[in-house]
Order: C-alpha cells, then sequence, then structure tokens
C-alpha cells in the first residue's frame, strides 16, 4: 500500500443557507486552505476531519491499494481525484494524490 497526500485546496462559505437553513452553531470546521494530511493506506489522518473523511475515504483506499484513473480520465493525473466534504454550508475541496512512498504497517 501507498501514502496518499490529502490538501485542503479551496473553502467555501454560504451564509445565505446558513441564515434559511442552519441552526446556529459556534464552530464547524478546522480546516485552512494549504493544510496537508498524509494517509497511511486507509487510515484516516490525525486531524482529518470525521465527515470529510467519510466522503473521501473510499478514494485514499484506492488509491492507496494502486487504483485510480476514477471515472474513465476525470482527472489529468489518473492517481489523483478532487474531493469534497460533504457540508453544503461550508464545503471544503480536497486535492488527493497517491505517492511513491510505502504507508505504515
Amino acid at each position: 500500500m501507498k501514502k496518499v497526500k490529502i490538501t485542503v485546496m479551496r473553502m467555501a462559505c454560504y451564509p445565505d443557507l446558513m441564515a434559511l437553513y442552519e441552526n446556529p452553531i459556534e464552530h464547524a470546521c478546522d480546516m485552512t486552505e494549504g493544510r496537508v494530511f498524509i494517509a497511511s493506506g486507509s487510515k484516516k489522518p490525525e486531524g482529518m476531519c470525521d465527515s470529510a473523511w467519510e466522503t473521501m475515504s473510499a478514494f485514499v483506499t484506492t488509491l492507496s491499494h494502486g487504483g485510480g484513473n476514477f471515472y474513465d480520465g476525470w482527472m489529468k493525473n489518473p492517481k489523483s481525484a478532487m474531493i469534497s466534504c460533504n457540508d453544503g454550508f461550508r464545503p471544503v475541496s480536497f486535492f488527493l494524490e497517491a505517492l511513491e512512498e510505502e504507508a505504515d504497517e
């Protein structure tokens, strides 16, 4: 298995949707643009949001096992994927890319 690099690429926020539909919350997300996580195989990296991990874990697992080419050529680099978390009010986009480095056992 290989390690997978996960980079926070972009963070969006939709205050109009929050005002209409979301119950107020004090703290929603700890991500910052440019933050990098390294997944060792299919293990969730420390500090990664649980909800974001649920969205991307199948892609990370596939990449860590040498797979890729999602959706028949969707990405220029077949050993990568661009995935967004499932928060409709504050979506975060993550770039996943397989590394050559072997995953920790």
